[in-house]
């Protein structure tokens, strides 16, 4: 983990969360070309979003959704000047930790495709064909 790393639960429209939809519009839309209209839906008003902060900014986010049968990660996005260095594993270990009891453990995300090591590190595995998410190439993966 880096040093200096807070993972925290913000509630939607804060001003954290609202900086990592910032951070989402920054890295999704702009930089990996994501239309806007499929990086942000309804799905995020009732999603639990946590927020790393590194050295006073908001170094990376990802949300938390209850499906039905499962809990779902999703939109995993660390700024640039901080990938490379635990913020994603960071976040992704209390997400696990904070939602477990929510579906008898059971967690579900769909990650790009050269993203799998990191989440296979949590006990994800691929299941299913490979599949075009916003125009970027992914697998679902569960750890069920």
């Amino acid at each position: 983990m880096v040093m200096e790393t807070a993972i925290l639960s913000v509630p939607v429209f804060s001003t954290l969360c609202n900086e990592a939809f910032r951070l989402r519009r920054a890295i999704f839309v702009h930089e990996q070309k994501v239309p806007e209209a499929e990086e942000f839906d309804a799905d995020d008003l009732n999603a639990h979003h946590l927020v790393a902060v590194t050295a006073g900014e908001v170094s990376g986010t990802l949300r938390v959704i209850y499906a039905e049968e499962d809990v779902k990660i999703g939109r995993v996005a660390v700024a640039g000047q901080w990938r490379g260095q635990g913020i994603a594993a960071a976040m992704i270990g209390p997400a696990i930790d904070l939602h477990r009891a929510a579906r008898d453990n059971r967690f579900y995300l769909t990650a790009q495709a050269d993203k799998l090591p990191l989440y296979e590190r949590f006990g994800f595995v691929a299941y299913g064909a490979e599949f075009l998410d916003g125009g970027i190439p992914h697998l679902a993966m569960k750890n069920y």
